[in-house]
């Protein structure tokens, strides 16, 4: 089995190339060990040294390292973890895990309601810019929705929908946000966290766009563009002179600003690269 690399403009995102169908349909990305469960191979990928996110597609296996992860000791582990994957006939996604769902049986109703609102109203009105929601789990009014593509930048209509049509609604919740992360309660984590809520994301949010505050570890904000800031053609300079500015500013223990953002993966109505 051969395995290709690819190499991007980012120093810490590298892509393998298998030749062989990786996973059929969307692109799945993995933030961590725990989503990354239902996936052996990324599960595997994750007990790795250095790795921080997985990202499958359908013919590709984007990995994202830590700040202070080395390829040269990586690249090995990782291809052979490929090779033995394929090799030993398990599946990429494990069956019934990919459409998983958390709430008590005495929501089901409200769940249905919820189910009923995404497939006939939200869906429709985000498909012809390439976003898409999945149901993930209900508990306590907090809706949790795995927001798919350009559909970030209608999380305050979904939000607007769901508290009309829903008596007990009182949160949204992304799924990808929902796994506990120490570092975000940390004190940096929440300085960044109230820096994004009340003075950036005001902002962004004029152009479609929400920065989100993946983690906090060590010296090092992991932050995330979405809706219309992922694909961006100026999401660098608005990270660069803006976001990463701000938020050593305002919380000085910060020295490195990272974007975990799949910005292949993003279409972005206001700019394009180049322009």
């Amino acid at each position: 089995m051969f395995i290709q690399t690819e190499v991007s403009k980012d120093p810490d995102v590298v892509t393998f190339l298998p030749g062989r169908a990786v996973v059929e349909g969307e692109v799945i990305v993995f933030s961590d060990s725990v989503s990354a469960g239902r996936s052996p191979l990324a599960s595997r990928l994750f007990d790795l040294e250095g790795v921080f996110e997985i990202t499958l597609g359908h013919e590709f296996i984007r990995i994202r390292k830590t700040e202070d992860g080395d390829w040269q000791l990586m690249k090995p582990e990782i291809l052979g973890a490929i090779m033995e994957h394929y090799t030993s006939g398990l599946p990429m996604i494990l069956d019934g895990d990919d459409e998983s769902e958390e709430f008590d049986e005495a929501d089901s109703e409200i769940v249905a309601e919820i189910k009923e609102l995404l497939d006939t109203r939200v869906r429709p009105a985000i498909s012809e810019s390439g976003g898409d929601v999945r149901f993930r789990g209900y508990q306590d009014g907090k809706v949790i929705l795995e927001m798919l593509g350009s559909a970030y930048s209608y999380r305050a209509g979904i939000e607007n929908l769901l508290r009309h049509y829903l008596a007990e609604f009182a949160e949204l919740v992304d799924y990808r946000d929902s796994k506990p992360k120490p570092g975000l309660d940390t004190p940096e984590g929440k300085a960044v966290q109230q820096l994004l809520d009340e003075r950036i994301n005001p902002s962004v949010a004029t152009h479609g766009g929400h920065i989100a505050l993946v983690d906090v570890q060590a010296d090092t904000a992991y932050i995330r563009l979405e809706g219309g800031c992922q694909g961006c053609g100026m999401a660098d300079v608005t990270l660069k002179q803006g976001v990463e500015v701000e938020i050593m500013k305002e919380v000085p223990s910060i020295a490195h600003v990272l974007d975990v953002t799949d910005h292949d993966g993003g279409a972005n109505p206001y700019y394009q690269p180049g322009k």
